[in-house]
C-alpha cells in the first residue's frame, strides 16, 4: 500500500511541477516598415500657362524629396543608400527607366536630356526596402519644343517669346500667334543684337529672349522723354526718364541721302498721309521727320527720314510730343 502511494506521488510531481511554471507571452508582430511621401517638380524650364516648357536640346532638372513617415523610434530611419526609380514616357510611351540616389537630407535630383520634341512625363517611384515600404510619387510633366518659331506659328513658344520681346521693351502683340507684328518685333531684336537681319527666331533667338537678355540700351539716359536712332544697327526706341518705352525697326538715310546726325526736338507734327506717302509724321529737323511708309527694309533706304511701318506709326505718334527730343547717331 505505501509503495503504491509513493509511485502515485512520484507521478504526480512533474505534473505539478509543469503546471506551475509562468507561460511566456506572445511576441507582436514585427511593425511593418514607414511608407515614404515623395514630392517632385521640374527646374530649368519656363512655364507658360499650365504648361512647363523646355527648348529641345536642353535639359531639364528633376528634384525632389523622399520623407519617411514618423516613427516612435529614438532614432529617425535614415534616408541613405535607399533610391527612386524614375519612368520616363514622351508622348505616352515608355523610354527610359533611371535611379536617383536619396541623399541624407531626404532630397534627390536627376537631369533629363531632351534629344526629340514632345511631351515628356516623369513619375518617381520608390520599391520596398527593410526600412521604408513601396511609394509612388506624383507625375511631372514638361512640353518639350523646337526653338524655332516664324510667320503662321502658333502655340506655347509663340507665347514665351511675345512674353520675353515685351519685358525687353520691344514694341511686340500679346496674341499667341507669330504674325507680322511679332516679327517686327524679332527683326528689331535681331538688329539690336548684331544678328542676320530677318523676321524669324531661332534658337540664339529665342534663348537670349527667354532668357531675359538684348535689350536696347539707351546712349542718351538722362534726355527725358525722347527717342533715339541708331543708325549703324538700324533701330528706334522711344524713352522715358532713362528707361526704354518700346523699340522698333526702322530705316534710315540711304548713303546718298543720309540721315542727318544729331540732337534735335520735334516742331511739327502731321496726322494721317501726305502726298508723300508719308504716314503720321513727326518733323524733327527742316523735312526730316518720323512717319511711317509702305516700305521699310532691313536696310538704310529712306530718303533721310526715319521710316517705321505703318501699323507702329500711330503709336509712335502719340507718344512724341512737340519739344521732345530726338536723338540721332551713327
Amino acid at each position: 500500500m505505501r509503495l503504491a502511494l509513493a509511485a502515485a506521488l512520484v507521478l504526480l510531481t512533474p505534473a505539478v511541477a509543469a503546471a506551475q511554471e509562468p507561460v511566456a507571452p506572445e511576441q507582436p508582430p514585427p511593425a511593418a516598415p514607414p511608407i515614404p511621401e515623395i514630392t517632385m517638380t521640374a527646374e530649368r524650364v519656363h512655364p507658360a500657362g499650365h504648361r512647363s516648357i523646355v527648348l529641345r536640346g536642353r535639359s531639364c532638372l528633376l528634384r525632389g524629396t523622399m520623407t519617411p513617415v514618423p516613427v516612435p523610434v529614438p532614432v529617425p530611419v535614415p534616408a541613405t543608400r535607399q533610391r527612386v526609380t524614375l519612368r520616363i514616357h514622351r508622348d505616352g510611351r515608355l523610354i527610359r527607366t533611371v535611379h536617383a540616389r536619396v541623399r541624407r537630407d531626404g532630397s534627390f535630383s536627376r537631369r533629363v536630356p531632351t534629344r526629340r520634341q514632345g511631351r515628356l512625363a516623369v513619375r518617381a517611384l520608390h520599391r520596398a526596402t527593410p526600412e521604408l515600404g513601396a511609394a509612388r510619387g506624383p507625375k511631372v510633366a514638361v512640353l518639350v519644343v523646337e526653338p524655332y518659331a516664324a510667320e503662321g506659328a502658333r502655340g506655347p513658344l509663340v507665347r514665351l517669346l511675345q512674353r520675353g520681346l515685351e519685358q525687353l521693351r520691344y514694341a511686340v502683340p500679346r496674341n499667341d500667334r507669330f504674325d507680322s507684328a511679332t516679327g517686327r518685333a524679332v527683326m528689331a531684336f535681331r538688329k539690336v543684337n548684331f544678328m542676320p537681319r530677318r523676321y524669324d527666331a531661332d534658337r540664339r533667338v529665342i534663348s537670349m529672349v527667354l532668357a531675359g537678355r538684348g535689350a536696347f540700351k539707351p546712349r542718351y539716359p538722362d534726355a527725358g522723354h525722347h527717342a533715339e536712332a541708331d543708325i549703324s544697327r538700324q533701330v528706334l526706341a522711344l524713352i522715358d526718364r532713362g528707361k526704354v518705352v518700346a523699340t522698333y525697326h526702322t530705316s534710315t538715310g540711304a548713303p546718298a541721302t543720309p540721315t542727318i546726325i544729331g540732337n534735335f526736338r520735334v516742331y511739327l507734327k502731321t496726322p494721317g498721309t501726305n502726298v508723300k506717302g508719308m504716314v503720321h509724321s513727326s518733323y524733327f529737323i527742316r523735312g526730316y521727320a518720323i512717319h511711317g511708309y509702305y516700305d521699310v527694309p532691313a536696310f538704310n533706304a529712306s530718303h533721310g527720314c526715319l521710316r517705321v511701318p505703318i501699323a507702329d506709326a500711330w503709336r509712335i505718334f502719340t507718344w512724341l510730343r512737340i519739344g521732345d527730343r530726338v536723338i540721332t547717331y551713327p
